[in-house]
């Protein structure tokens, strides 16, 4: 019975026909299962492989609650929670499953013996809620990852700042990675219309997050001229931030881990790239003591002086230095910590130089719904390097493990092949299908990858389109330490 249904969704069916075709009882899905928890307990890091712990195959079909939305996804997107949901680390996901279903009511269908993995998708709307108003079947959408409650109180000054808050597809069930999914009415944005349905699933968690660190209210709050110092660069949330850096008239130094990660940030507009390996920091073993100081003199030599903002989500192995090279009155904005949680660093460095560190996390819906606006407009870009089926959800997964990706990995779901979905031609054109393809173009051009994408599209970035790159910063010479 799923096939008229999908069927329906892949043919671009209206309400009417999309709410005749009745909902499956189970559907295909990349799940984690509750009897692989002790998995991985006490092998070292180097012999814990995702491929080992997510399995595609059917789950039950959840019931809707008033307040939700049952999604087709046509794609989806790889997050760096989709690798700490596979490995059971920091814990297991399934203890974040417990605690929501102890809330009761609908929460209680969330603790299952499987769980649907992933926080970016984009699909179309088949069933709503008796409660939704703003969405209807037939709805082309995007989902934004923070599952919050509405009523609660912090909600109508920052969803952010709820106590409920969780993250969709890592810490509730029915997540991304399958052929459905249940998601929060206030969890959808429009698809821009320019975008395939695997451009669209890319942008929401990084993107959002990234707005909301450098733009956001309560975020950086960059402005025209700043520096903005921005570690890995090259990967999901990194390029977003060198896109909204630049769109926001600032100065944006990208930070690199090899050449070819360097070209891309080039070709992406970044006013100047520093690999990580030249300045010392090129592994766990780096002296931050000492590290820090070529890091901050590399900046110097690049763009003439200090960052303004260090955008940080590497954590253990880059705190100290962020905490340090940012210039005296600085702001160090941070959303992860992908390497270990547990920070040091020299605390005069902080509060003698009165620098900041702001602790940001995913956006609530109107930051959502602004940075998504921005991809509308043409203004920023997907940063979609490679795409797997479904089926090689755990390779997809393993890459990012890994750090082989740059950009944002992506999934089709039920697209059956990748440029479909495309509503508006014109503004695609205006947006350049070389700018669109930039990360898909070098990860075909890079032989180490290990998946490239068609790459149809070659040549180089024009130097012109809707959202124009500026000139790099003429280096000056380095200043003093600060």
């Amino acid at each position: 019975m799923s096939e008229l249904l999908v069927d329906a969704v892949r043919r671009g069916a209206g309400p009417r026909e999309l709410l005749a075709c009745p909902v499956p009882e189970s559907y295909r899905a990349v799940h984690l299962r509750r009897a692989d928890e002790e998995l991985f307990r006490g092998l070292p890091r180097d012999a814990k492989d995702v491929r080992e712990s997510l399995h595609v195959g059917e789950v039950p079909m959840p019931e809707l609650a008033p307040d939700e939305v049952l999604v087709a996804v046509m794609a989806a997107a790889v997050n760096y929670n989709t690798v700490w949901s596979a490995l059971y680390e920091p814990v297991s996901t399934f203890r974040f499953l417990e605690q929501f279903a102890r809330r009761g009511g609908w929460a209680a269908r969330h603790d299952r013996d499987q769980q649907v993995v992933g926080s970016d998708a984009s699909g179309v709307v088949v069933r709503v809620g008796s409660a939704v108003r703003h969405w209807k079947p037939g709805d082309r959408v995007v989902v934004n990852p923070p599952y919050i409650d509405d009523q609660d109180p912090d909600a109508q000054r920052d969803g952010m700042l709820t106590d409920s808050m969780l993250a969709w597809g890592f810490e509730t069930n029915f997540g991304a990675f399958g052929d459905f999914a249940v998601v929060r009415a206030t969890q959808l944005v429009p698809k821009p219309p320019h975008l395939s349905w695997e451009e669209a699933a890319c942008n929401t968690l990084c993107l959002g997050t990234a707005y909301r660190m450098l733009i956001g209210e309560r975020g950086a709050r960059i402005k025209a001229g700043d520096v903005v110092l921005i570690w890995g660069a090259a990967g999901g949330l990194g390029s977003y931030a060198v896109q909204l850096a630049r769109q926001a008239g600032a100065i944006a130094v990208g930070v690199v881990g090899s050449d070819s990660k360097a070209d891309l940030l080039t070709d992406l507009g970044c006013h100047a790239v520093v690999n990580r390996n030249a300045v010392g920091l090129g592994d766990d073993d780096s002296d931050p003591g000492t590290a820090w100081k070529a890091l901050g003199s590399a900046v110097r030599r690049a763009v003439g002086e200090d960052p303004h903002v260090v955008f940080e989500h590497v954590g253990r192995a880059t705190f100290e230095t962020s905490v340090n090279v940012v210039r005296r009155g600085g702001t160090v904005v941070t959303c992860g910590s992908s390497s270990g949680y547990r920070h040091s660093y020299d605390n005069r460095y902080l509060w003698m130089r009165l620098k900041r560190i702001i602790g940001s996390h995913g956006a609530n819906i109107h930051e959502a719904w602004e940075a998504n606006r921005l991809l509308r407009l043409g203004m920023v870009v997907p940063a979609l390097s490679t795409v797997y089926p479904l089926e090689q959800a755990g390779e997809a997964t393993r890459s990012v493990q890994l750090n082989r990706h740059e950009g944002k990995v992506g999934l089709l779901v039920l697209a059956d092949g990748e440029d479909q979905g495309v509503e508006d031609r014109d503004l695609r054109e205006r947006t350049g299908e070389d700018r669109l393809r930039l990360f898909r173009r070098h990860a075909a051009s890079n032989p180490a990858h290990p998946h490239g994408s068609s790459g149809r599209v070659r040549g180089a970035v024009p130097a012109t389109s809707a959202a124009a790159v500026p000139a790099p910063v003429t280096a000056a010479a380095p200043g003093p330490d600060r």
